[in-house]
């Protein structure tokens, strides 16, 4: 749901989606970034009049210790901005917390898987 929210820039989804005290590290990125950082990167995708094409998750694992999960998985994602078509692909660690009886995601670290 974060990955489809962000690309379609549902800026409602992903307030709900991200705590404030949320962290990502991006593959190929120096910069950590931080919730109104990964909302405004959203707003700047839709901006461009980029879209995402596709998205795939060829392998998927999941820990769960009570209130935590761990998704751990390869990503594929393809995307479109004034005609030119880029895909991007690596791996994704991927943290959700439950709080208040909802699933929120504080933090992912992703890389090339190179």
């Amino acid at each position: 749901a974060v990955w489809r929210s962000w690309f379609a820039n549902d800026q409602e989804r992903l307030r709900a989606l991200l705590p404030d005290d949320t962290i990502a590290i991006n593959n190929g990125e120096e910069a950590w970034q931080s919730r109104d950082e990964i909302l405004a990167a959203a707003g700047k995708f839709a901006a461009a009049g980029s879209r995402l094409v596709r998205m795939e998750f060829p392998r998927v694992g999941v820990q769960v210790f009570g209130d935590v999960a761990v998704v751990y998985s390869q990503y594929l994602f393809e995307v479109e901005t004034a005609g030119a078509r880029q895909v991007s692909s690596g791996r994704a660690t991927e943290v959700f917390v439950r709080r208040a009886g909802r699933w929120v995601n504080p933090g992912w670290h992703m890389d090339s898987g190179r």
